[in-house]
């Protein structure tokens, strides 16, 4: 179903039968918090057909047989070479059954209600990714089987609060907004999940492969939705909370920045807006474009004011290669660069310096598909197309509206004020 911009208000409700769930528990040395966590999982009044348990390097794996009920629940083990939660939620998901994944931390017990809240906008439109509420609560005293909600409440972390209250439950969310989506509580759909690479497991420490998931989600036209029924309770504090373990994992939340702003071309967290491994734009020069010509064309790009950008070359001439060796590709894109680079640059003709910061700032701005750049004689230079609409356009969830909605469409005049 295709809705504007982040407007999952608009979905109309599933009928039929409901998708499939799968559950993926991460889990590291928590006993005591895993067995609340897989009992609560036993009696969801919408229980999951499979719970996977991905243990992420723990001395002792845990026992499935102490876990054993209605649901069948499966360990999933992998060596301990530090926090690697993201490679341990994939290595979950592709053992667990279900067309819809769930995923939660060991120490996070949700309610009774948890799943169906959680999992009833995916049913409707399998682009939506969900993240419930997570609340706190010291669970020490809690038994298996106990509801949480009765166990002595922590306060919650006021900037998720404050977010979802923002954005009306990310119904308003804008390019930065995936910020407000945690693992902890998270849902989508396996089709989803697969065309977006799952977790990224070069995330080694604690956090940010969450953040970087619901970036790319977001990036490639999925809809964010905060579920506030979808509640679940994590035992203690929120971070903020846990002076001591603020050193003990992979360097804190220095190291979290530094890991998303490498992988997020995303300026408002990367900071310095300089070319790297994984760029904003990716710019590929017209074809048809030969010799001096080209070098222009090329030249012009790289003098762009938004200098977060890769020039790919049409290729076929080993002095242009030359030339433009360490600053231009001549290979195809890879699909980790297609997933992150907020927008696509299509160059025909040489551009203004300050054309590609216009072109993006209207095309982030008002979430458009498309921007045409065009000269003053209304010849088209360059066309930049969002990534967060091509993603819908991929999976099929936009009928061309992508490419041919005049709502989605605008025309920059390169060179004018």
């Amino acid at each position: 179903m295709s809705v504007p911009g982040n407007r999952w208000d608009l979905l109309a409700p599933h009928t039929g039968p409901p998708p499939s769930v799968g559950v993926v528990v991460c889990h590291y040395r928590r006993p005591a918090q895993l067995a609340r966590t897989v009992a609560a999982l036993q009696t969801q009044t919408r229980p999951p057909v499979s719970v996977v348990v991905a243990d992420d390097g723990s001395p002792e794996p845990p026992d499935p047989a102490a876990l054993a009920g209605p649901v069948p629940v499966r360990v999933v083990t992998q060596d301990d070479r530090g926090f690697r939660a993201a490679a341990a939620r994939n290595r979950g998901a592709a053992q667990v059954e279900g067309d819809v994944l769930v995923f939660l931390d060991a120490d996070t017990v949700p309610g009774p209600g948890f799943v169906a809240a959680l999992t009833a906008r995916i049913a409707a439109c399998p682009d939506v990714l969900a993240v419930g509420r997570r609340r706190h609560a010291d669970l020490s005293g809690t038994a298996p089987g106990d509801d949480p909600a009765g166990a002595p409440q922590l306060p919650d972390p006021a900037w998720l609060a404050d977010g979802y209250r923002r954005t009306r439950d990310l119904l308003d969310a804008s390019g930065t907004d995936w910020q407000l989506v945690i693992s902890a509580v998270l849902a989508l759909h396996r089709s989803l999940f697969d065309d977006l690479g799952g977790f990224d497991e070069r995330y080694v420490g604690y956090g940010g492969e969450d953040w970087d998931l619901a970036y790319r989600a977001w990036n490639n036209g999925a809809l964010l939705v905060h579920e506030p029924a979808a509640v679940a309770w994590h035992d203690g504090p929120d971070w903020g909370g846990r002076p001591e373990d603020h050193d003990a994992v992979g360097g804190g939340k220095d190291g979290e920045r530094i890991r998303i702003a490498a992988l997020v071309p995303d300026p408002g967290v990367r900071g310095a807006p300089l070319p790297g491994a994984v760029p904003d734009v990716l710019a590929t020069v017209d074809a048809d474009a030969y010799g001096w010509e080209l070098v222009e064309i090329v030249d012009a790009v790289l003098n762009q004011t938004h200098r977060d950008v890769r020039v790919r070359l049409p290729g076929g001439d080993p002095r242009l290669d030359e030339l433009y060796r360490g600053v231009a590709d001549t290979g195809p894109w890879s699909p980790d660069r297609l997933r992150r680079a907020r927008a696509r640059l299509h160059v025909h003709a040489p551009l203004p310096p300050d054309a590609l910061a216009r072109a993006m700032d209207l095309l982030t701005g008002h979430d458009l598909g498309r921007v045409e750049i065009a000269g003053p004689d209304g010849r088209t230079l360059a066309v930049l197309v969002s990534t967060r609409a091509a993603g819908r356009a991929r999976r099929g969830r936009v009928d061309d509206a992508v490419a041919q909605h005049r709502e989605g469409v605008a025309t920059l005049l390169a060179g004018m004020p």
